[in-house]
């Protein structure tokens, strides 16, 4: 409902928001939908994860925890092509979710802030055929979301849902199922084993990916070293200008400063695993 009530708040005054006003609030529901993702089943055994605590009003607190923040190379990608794009063009985010409930209203918010926004013009989902694990989104999952929140009895709410609703009835958000997702390839095998996916995914400006499973198939779930590059660890896997949003929950992290690694496993030696920390990943011609 928080999240809800911001975004339509958001939404009467976009049009009078200036550049860095427009940047702020990007960022902020990047982070919003970054943190969505402790929301996670698996993490809490099955255990009620609601989201309990207005996370607006978190992220402050929670800025020291991201370990690696490229959210600069979004606004830039982005906020450079809607200055320079022809009127009638297309500019497409594609976003990989991960897990349904809290997080997916964080990812709907995200999104439907990229069009309102004009930083983009349309949003291809993709979800996951059977749930890899419990809470992976489904269509019926996404479908189910949309019309909980068009059916909330608060007004502003409920325009959410009535507009997520319009936009999938018009085209402009597009929800994809495909095998692939629940095979057991590594990502940089896609376009042998998916061509057909793979070339879905290279029609895109951007594409984000949420969350660790996907983090850990980006990376080929291999125990690189803390410091081998981002580009490096994806292994020839290069749709499109792509970034992985993810909070920690396996032992794999890549990218990060020398010694940042070492200081971390010294001072919390479950900081991989925990869902404290996250990352945006960014790998794309800058």
């Amino acid at each position: 409902m928080a999240l809800c009530i911001h975004l339509r708040e958001l939404m009467q005054i976009i049009e009078h928001l200036d550049e860095n006003q427009l940047k702020d609030e990007f960022f902020k529901l990047l982070q919003i939908s970054l943190w969505g993702n402790k929301c996670d089943l698996s993490l809490s055994g099955g255990e009620s994860s609601s989201q309990k605590t207005n996370v607006i009003h978190s992220l402050e607190d929670l800025k020291p925890f991201i370990l690696v923040n490229d959210m600069e190379h979004l606004w830039s990608l982005l906020s450079n092509r809607k200055k320079t794009r022809e009127k009638a063009s297309i500019v497409r985010v594609d976003i990989v979710l991960d897990n349904s409930g809290f997080e997916l209203v964080t990812d709907l918010i995200l999104v439907d802030f990229l069009l309102s926004s004009n930083l983009a013009t349309e949003i291809h989902f993709y979800g996951k055929m059977i749930p890899w694990f419990v809470s992976d989104t489904t269509i019926h999952d996404f479908n189910w979301l949309i019309e909980q929140v068009k059916y909330s009895d608060h007004k502003w709410v409920s325009e959410c849902g009535a507009n997520w609703e319009n936009y999938v009835k018009t085209g402009r958000w597009v929800y994809h199922d495909h095998i692939f997702w629940t095979l057991p390839h590594e990502f940089c095998a896609m376009s042998q084993v998916a061509p057909d996916l793979y070339a879905e995914l290279q029609k895109a400006h951007l594409i984000l990916f949420k969350g660790d499973l996907n983090y850990r198939k980006l990376t080929g779930d291999r125990k690189w070293e803390f410091t081998v590059p981002f580009h490096q660890a994806l292994n020839g896997f290069h749709p499109a200008p792509l970034c992985s949003i993810r909070t920690l929950k396996a032992e794999i992290q890549v990218g990060l400063q020398p010694g940042q690694g070492e200081q971390l496993t010294a001072s919390e030696p479950n900081w991989l695993t925990a869902g404290k920390y996250g990352v945006f990943q960014f790998d794309g011609p800058l």
